[in-house]
Parts: structure tokens; sequence; C-alpha cells
């Protein structure tokens, strides 16, 4: 399997990081010390170099992710870890300055599983970190031959745990990796092509609803997108301060739809925002989803892969460029004829 080509002019490198927060305590791990983070940064490099591409992931976390969504029959560990990527490990970054976009994905799922987007970002111009937060996934692998698996999906649901420690506790561990990434002692020897004063937020289910959630807390992010992610947490009275927010998600996530979190959380948004709903699509279409399903035969929603994959790319990449870069994007302005399955809708 091959993930699909990045869109931009640049190359694509890659970096990996283990970080450790230690003035805080884990909230699923009873007894741990610190905050773990696995996160890996994706980046604008030069079309041409030396390198095999970085891995998708390992064996372990693909095989532990098929078996937590119940398709370990259909999907090989083995193959799905060794899906061809379009970034090149450690290269050279590009001359230039960058905006900067946080990732997050979605509950019980890895940061790998946003790498498709992640590398389409990179190469339009974009340094992209993509976090894994420790113990909310199937499993991450970290230094040391450790496996961290998903011990919040034990704690959190009804009659447990609130989706809202989920979303505190991950943006928190976005202030941190942008206090890691833009503070005087960065842990990236590139960290100066980062544009400090332009950093934006996305993320896929319980990662999007965190981007709002990182927004509140945290004023250096000044632009998020929510894909298809239930809101835990109700915002304050001023909203964002008048920042920009996006809300992209398939049919359930529909004014008067089954999630009301979104018809409640509209009215609060005080600045530039859209809600766009996206026809034939499901849960899992603005992640690598749409690319796994096809290859391996896996049942699909009506909206094909590579609708799915354009329709994600061309609307977040446009929402960046227009409000990280300053870019007036007419795509964002109301429904195209290019894009007949993404509906508009203002309630």
């Amino acid at each position: 399997m091959r993930l699909p080509r990045p869109t931009g002019e640049f190359g694509v490198g890659s970096s990996v990081f283990h970080l450790v927060d230690r003035s805080r305590t884990d909230p699923w791990q009873a007894g741990a010390d610190a905050r773990e983070l696995m996160l890996t940064l994706h980046y604008p490099a030069a079309r041409s170099g030396p390198g095999r591409p970085a891995p998708y992931a390992t064996t372990e976390e693909t095989g532990l992710l098929v078996k937590g969504l119940g398709i370990e029959a259909a999907v090989p560990a083995a193959q799905l870890s060794a899906t061809r990527t379009h970034s090149r490990p450690d290269a050279r970054p590009a001359r230039g300055s960058y905006p900067l976009i946080v990732l997050s994905p979605g509950f019980s799922v890895s940061r790998y599983t946003l790498t498709g987007l992640a590398e389409d970002l990179a190469s339009r111009g974009y340094v992209v970190a993509s976090l894994d937060h420790a113990y909310e996934s199937f499993g991450i692998s970290v230094p040391g031959g450790r496996t961290l698996t998903c011990l919040a999906c034990d704690a959190v649901g009804p009659g447990g745990v609130s989706g809202s420690v989920v979303t505190a506790t991950r943006a928190k561990d976005v202030s941190f990796v942008l206090d890691r990434l833009t503070g005087r002692h960065a842990i990236w020897r590139y960290a100066d092509i980062i544009d400090k004063r332009h950093i934006g937020m996305a993320g896929h289910s319980i990662g999007g609803a965190s981007a709002a959630s990182t927004m509140v807390g945290d004023r250096r992010v000044a632009a998020g997108i929510n894909m298809d992610g239930a809101f835990w947490d109700t915002l304050p009275a001023g909203g964002l301060g008048g920042r920009p927010f996006m809300m992209l998600g398939t049919d359930e996530h529909r004014p008067g739809g089954p999630d009301a979190t979104w018809d409640r959380t509209w009215p609060t948004l005080g600045g530039w925002k859209r809600w766009l709903s996206v026809s034939g699509s499901e849960h899992f279409t603005f992640s690598d989803s749409p690319a796994i399903e096809r290859h391996f035969g896996l049942p699909q929603p009506p909206l094909p892969a590579e609708r799915a994959i354009g329709i994600t790319r061309t609307y977040v990449a446009a929402f960046f460029d227009e409000h990280l870069r300053g870019i007036p994007q007419p795509v964002l302005a109301g429904p195209t004829a290019e894009n007949p399955e993404v509906r508009f809708e203002n309630p």
C-alpha cells in the first residue's frame, strides 16, 4: 500500500520525538510521575534527496490497531505497517519560514492515521506536528521497547470518566509541545523555520474537540478545525476570542442531527466560522481510512476514497491558507461545482 501522493510544491521530511512532561502526572496510568507523548514532525523539504521513505508505523502498533478495530482478518498488520509514505527521515528542510499546524488523532487510534493529511500539508508549506497522547490509543511504541496501550479506553464512557478529561489533558499536551517546539531550547534542530506567530490546530474526532479546548487555554493557537468530533466542553462566554474555527463532518453532524453538541457550540463561536457537512462520508473519512479501506477491500462508504481524500485535503489546507497565511480562499465562501458533496450549513 502507498499513501496518496502529496499535492504541494515541496518534498516532505519527517522527524520523530519522544517527549516527557515531568510537570504533570498521567491521568490514566496510576503511579506515573510524568506524561509521555510521541510526536512526528512533517515539514517542507527539497524535492530531491537520498534515503528510503519514513516508516508508517511499527507492526506492533498496526497489530493493536487492526485488532482493536476488529479488522485483523482483512488487514494484515505487517502489510499495513509497511505502507509507503512520501517523507524522508530527517531530510534537510526547504529554506523559509512556515506556519505550524498541530494534528491530534481520534480516540483509540494513533497519530499515524493522519499521515496522509500531514504529508500533504507539509508539501504545501506547513510544519505539521502530529501527536500520540499516552494511553489513549490501542497502542503506541515508545523508546525502551515499551508499548503504551489504551488504558483510557476502559476508563472513559457511561458511568466512567467524562471525555472532557481527554480534551483537557490533550489541551495541556499541545501547550507542552508548543513550548518544546517554539521555546528558547527547542527540541528540533530546525525549529527556526517555524513561524511562531502563525499556529493552528486540527483534529479528528475527540482530537477535533480538543482543538477548541486547546484554543480556550492557549492563545498561541490562532485557528482550529474539528473533523467530526463531538464537543465535550462548553466554550466560555467569550467563545474563542474571535479566532476562526471550522467544523467539518458527516451527515450525523448536521444541524439537528444525532450529535447535539455541534448545535450547542455553533452559536458560541464568535469569530469567522464554517459548518461543513460532507455527503456520503463516515467518521473515519477524514483520516487515512479511505485509502486503507480501498486497498484492502474493506466495505467503503458512498463517498469514493479519491473524493474523501481530496475534499479533506482541499478544505483543511484552504482554511489554514486563509487564516494562517491571509490568502483568501473562494472554496470557503460557499458551495462550489467542484465539490458538490460539501454542504455549507447555516443553522
